[in-house]
């Protein structure tokens, strides 16, 4: 039976999909949960006007972010480190303290975007990844100097 997905359903598909599923799991799951409808012309018609409108905002969030990662790539962050008289630095650099830098220069970007194998422990320049969207990756260089 093919069904048009109200929902997304995990392990058939995502919202506004035209899946094929057993008659059984559409009367019996599907349906009394409101998760999917039966396939009618009319709502084939609805579901594809839904499509055309979801990719259009996707590629709307692609095109915004791709300009985001052009203005995260072309800038130099600074990022200040306590460090003691032997030059042992105190603490880290960590995701956090990189967003909170990039929102001085006026880039909101969330903490789990920032992409760091391990926190930052010395002074120095260093090229962390900043994926602002999944297709889109940008390079931002972070200097981290003596507080």
């Amino acid at each position: 039976m093919q069904v048009i997905l109200r929902e997304d359903v995990k392990g058939v598909g995502k919202r506004g999909e035209i899946v094929k599923v057993a008659d059984g799991y559409a009367r019996n799951f599907l349906f009394p949960r409101g998760l999917a409808e039966d396939l009618s012309e009319g709502r084939m018609k609805q579901a594809q006007a839904e499509q055309r409108k979801a990719q259009g905002r996707q590629d709307r969030l692609l095109q915004e972010a791709k300009a985001l990662g052009e203005r995260i790539s072309a800038l130099q962050v600074e990022v200040k480190l306590k460090v003691g008289e032997n030059g042992k630095p105190f603490g880290a650099v960590t995701a956090q303290a990189i967003a909170t830098s990039l929102a001085a220069h006026g880039i909101d970007v969330d903490k789990r975007r920032i992409e760091l194998s391990a926190p930052i422990r010395q002074l120095g320049e260093y090229v962390v990844e900043v994926r602002p969207h999944a297709k889109v990756t940008a390079h931002l260089r972070v200097a981290v100097v003596r507080e």
